[in-house]
């Protein structure tokens, strides 16, 4: 194994965590009441909340300033409204992460969940988080400007960080989907870039056992 392989996957284990909260809060921003306050977004808050589960495969890429080509990791989830995100990486690392209103917590080899420590300056962006699985949309229009292009089967909405806090992190993020998400783009204030594509997604009704029980523990 070459140096920037070693560094990558290094990198990739250090950031998995918070790439996590960041995917969590895109993917249930989807799924929350938007005020209908402009064109569409009352058929899109239908369309979204009409899948109480979705399942599907993802593969995520880190553009950084600092490296020749992106850090690349793929694998699956499982996105429960109500419940929260079961978030599976499988290359170049094997991690469990679960994404509920406790935190982020990873499946250790004895298969229990344990919750991982706090970041620093995570504060603001946990009750962020909290407001997104409560659904407190007053709360996030408090920090995002929201613009809704297009129609059913493929729309684009772009949100704009209000809040000073957010500012510091992200120029912009651009979701797009038709019936379901397919598409997450987070570009960074310091140049960075997070880009992440659903592929396979598909809605169910209720969560399988296996996910039954990550979510009950």
């Amino acid at each position: 194994m070459n140096a920037l392989t070693s560094t990558r996957i290094a990198t990739g284990a250090r950031s998995a965590s918070a790439w996590a909260w960041r995917a969590a809060l895109l993917l249930l921003l989807t799924a929350l009441p938007w005020t209908a306050r402009a064109f569409g977004l009352a058929e899109l808050e239908a369309q979204l909340r009409a899948t109480p589960v979705v399942r599907g495969q993802f593969v995520q890429q880190k553009f950084l300033r600092s490296l020749p080509q992106p850090l690349t990791s793929r694998g699956d989830f499982t996105l429960a409204a109500g419940k929260g995100l079961l978030w599976r990486l499988r290359t170049p690392i094997a991690q469990d992460l679960r994404i509920d209103a406790n935190g982020i917590s990873r499946r250790d080899e004895s298969g229990a969940w344990q919750a991982l420590p706090q970041q620093t300056g995570s504060g603001r962006e946990n009750r962020l988080f909290l407001s997104v699985l409560a659904g407190d949309t007053q709360g996030l229009q408090e920090n995002f400007d929201l613009a809704l292009t297009g129609e059913a089967n493929a729309w684009q909405l772009m949100l704009t960080p209000r809040s000073a806090l957010l500012r510091q992190i992200f120029d912009n993020i651009q979701i797009n989907g038709g019936k379901l998400v397919d598409r997450i783009e987070l570009r960074e204030t310091q140049g960075d870039r997070s880009v992440l594509q659903m592929t396979d997604a598909v809605a169910a009704d209720a969560l399988n056992a296996e996910e039954q029980r990550a979510f009950s523990h």
